[in-house]
């Protein structure tokens, strides 16, 4: 079955880098557009990046603003979230989910998204 674990959370202080991993498997990884998402306490799990099977384009929400960075790894099955410049608005839970459908372009919306990790907290304060 279809199984993503998040990795590499935790606590940082305001300016500071952390960089999550997705490891995958159950399925041709390839072949399937990978997201990561976040969810703030009270909020809505909202979009931040993603980055699609073979030809590895990529789509971030605008809050991103060049300070994270996707990018995956065909040969191990992980994909990354290279986050810098990390302040406190970017504290949540983030959770990294595989597109419902192989060959499709990335989209930063969760209802395309069909398979979840658990997800893994980020803390930005000092």
């Amino acid at each position: 079955q279809v199984q993503l674990v998040e990795s590499g959370g935790g606590w940082v202080q305001p300016g500071g880098s952390l960089r999550l991993s997705c490891a995958a498997s159950g399925f041709t990884f390839d072949n399937f557009a990978i997201g990561w998402f976040r969810q703030a306490p009270g909020k809505e799990r909202e979009g931040v990046s993603c980055i699609s099977g073979r030809s590895r384009s990529t789509k971030d929400a605008d809050f991103v603003k060049d300070r994270f960075t996707i990018s995956r790894d065909n040969a191990k099955n992980t994909v990354y979230l290279q986050m810098n410049n990390l302040q406190p608005e970017d504290t949540a839970v983030y959770f990294c989910a595989r597109h419902s459908s192989a060959f499709r372009p990335c989209v930063l919306s969760t209802r395309d998204f069909g398979s979840w990790g658990q997800g893994t907290q980020v803390t930005v304060s000092s």
